[in-house]
């Protein structure tokens, strides 16, 4: 049956863990936006092609109500043309004034028409000038993000083996810690931006908030009898001493 591991042998582990939890989280720096600025870009560039469909598709209906004004317009003059003809045969006031009065309502028809299809025709220009717009930013877009997919795929290419390596390690380190301080670890970690949930005693500072750390609690810390943390961030706090002297006791244990 295994030993119980020490406090020591644990403040080890999880300082290991740590720092190959720093050294994963660099490598997430040195990507640094770029992952989200790819995703808000592809977002952007998804929500600006669906604006460009919906403005060519008014373009297109307000092209197809121009020339549908613009047919009314020939139905109308042709109606004209005929009734000026029917005029030169009218046998009574009552046909004249019948073919008259469809005669006003014909030129009406085309002044109605021809101011229709001006304003539909406007408005297929102003679309157009948005249309073209939003093209253009789309375009420009695009281009931003295959510039920035060029950059972080030159990033991956570069930090890939090594961040698979050290995610195999994090995982294979975690393996060795109990459950209980895994998920104080996890917790700790998701709270500070640097991810930093164990650290060491710098110049009598919590090496996380930089607070001072009372002499008597430095001498408990250097002692590794049991897990302290810092009063004023909650991280786990080690002496800088902590690595080797894990290593010493693992290597003692063996031995006996």
């Amino acid at each position: 049956m295994a030993a119980e591991p020490t406090v020591a042998e644990k403040l080890n582990e999880l300082y290991q863990l740590q720092s190959i939890d720093s050294k994963i989280d660099e490598i997430e720096v040195l990507k640094g936006e770029l992952p989200m600025e790819v995703s808000d870009l592809e977002d952007d560039i998804a929500g600006l092609s669906t604006r460009v469909q919906r403005l060519e598709a008014q373009v297109k209906e307000l092209e197809q109500e121009a020339n549908k004004h613009q047919s009314n317009i020939k139905e109308a003059e042709a109606l004209i043309e005929r009734y000026n003809t029917q005029l030169d045969n009218v046998k009574n006031n009552r046909e004249y004034d019948a073919l008259m009065k469809e005669l006003e309502m014909q030129n009406l028809e085309i002044q109605l028409s021809e101011k229709k299809s001006r304003t539909a025709r406007k408005e297929a220009e102003n679309k157009e000038e948005t249309l073209n717009a939003t093209r253009e930013r789309m375009e420009g877009k695009q281009k931003e993000l295959e510039s920035k997919k060029v950059e972080l795929e030159q990033i991956i290419s570069k930090t890939e083996k090594e961040e698979d390596k050290l995610r195999k390690l994090s995982e294979k380190a975690r393996k060795n810690i109990e459950e209980r301080l895994i998920r104080a670890y996890d917790k700790i970690r998701k709270t500070y931006r640097n991810g930093l949930a164990v650290v060491t005693v710098e110049r009598n500072a919590c090496g996380g908030c930089f607070n001072m750390i009372p002499p008597q609690l430095q001498l408990e810390i250097a002692m590794r009898k049991k897990i302290i943390v810092c009063e004023h961030c909650g991280r786990i706090l080690v002496d800088d001493m902590i690595a080797s002297v894990g290593e010493e006791e693992k290597q003692e244990a063996q031995e006996a």
